[in-house]
């Protein structure tokens, strides 16, 4: 607590390097992932940020760099830092950043506590050394939250402290499964876990590969120039209200107004259209 408190302290120093993005990858490491799963998942996200799309998105911010790190959670008491905090400006980076996570052995264990993972995932960005224009973590699972501490109190400490938290919600594992009272999973990712400026979940199936929309996902993420946490004191946007995570664009699930709005069900899967981010092959 106390090495955080300093490193807070330095960082409103104005000593703390100033970056585009701050980014945790908050991946799924629970039981519910094999070995194979795992090395798969690791290695769509190490190829993705490798993707020259993703490495042009970060050239075109203001400082053409961002930093990123990549946990795995599991149950309550398993998050685990698997690449810490490194800086991505350039293909070199980007590639050192994925033999890093490749190499790296598994950590976590036992069943989706999201509660946690996010907190730590807070923490995390809390506590670095980079003073980042957007602050967000990037939570993936193909299951609910389970354990620990109430998943909404972690959404908003992560809020309140000027983070945005975006989620991918897995389906194509054979899993499919669902959120509280048989709800779809992505409705409760929606309903009870992202938040914060811009906050949207998508969805990977059958019919829409982990791969693909993991890509669509971050180039989105870093491409989005809004700025959330210290970035909005720079913009001069002052304290706002916390934007709702409750009515879904037709597309993807997308925070929109102030209120629950809508009787939709669920959010539709991600369509790849013919142009964009959303087209991650670029057909």
């Amino acid at each position: 607590m106390c090495a955080l408190v300093l490193m807070s302290a330095w960082t409103r120093s104005g000593l703390a390097e100033p970056v585009d993005l701050e980014l945790v990858f908050a991946a799924d490491g629970s039981g519910s992932i094999d070995d194979e799963e795992l090395r798969l998942q690791r290695q769509g996200y190490a190829d993705a940020l490798a993707d020259r799309r993703v490495l042009d998105a970060i050239a075109s911010g203001r400082r053409g760099k961002i930093v990123v790190t990549y946990i795995e959670w599991g149950d309550a008491a398993s998050q685990h830092t698997i690449v810490d905090w490194s800086e991505i400006a350039g293909p070199d980076d980007a590639r050192a950043f994925g033999e890093a996570l490749m190499a790296a052995p598994r950590a976590a264990w036992g069943y989706n506590s999201i509660s946690e993972a996010i907190a730590y995932s807070t923490d995390m960005i809390l506590g670095n050394a980079y003073e980042g224009t957007r602050l967000v973590i990037d939570v993936s699972g193909d299951g609910p939250q389970i354990g620990g501490r109430p998943i909404d109190w972690a959404r908003d400490r992560a809020v309140d402290a000027g983070i945005t938290v975006n989620a991918l919600a897995v389906k194509s594992r054979g899993g499919n499964r669902p959120g509280p009272g048989g709800m779809p999973l992505e409705m409760h990712y929606r309903l009870d876990i992202i938040g914060g400026v811009g906050a949207f979940v998508m969805v990977a199936d059958e019919q829409t590969r982990f791969a693909d929309v993991l890509l669509a996902k971050i180039i989105r993420e870093i491409a989005d120039a809004r700025p959330t946490g210290h970035g909005r004191e720079q913009a001069g946007i002052g304290k706002r209200g916390l934007p709702s995570q409750y009515s879904a664009d037709p597309m993807i699930c997308e925070a929109k107004d102030d209120e629950r709005t809508g009787d939709d069900l669920g959010c539709e899967r991600l369509e790849m259209s013919a142009a964009g981010v959303e087209n991650p092959k670029g057909d």
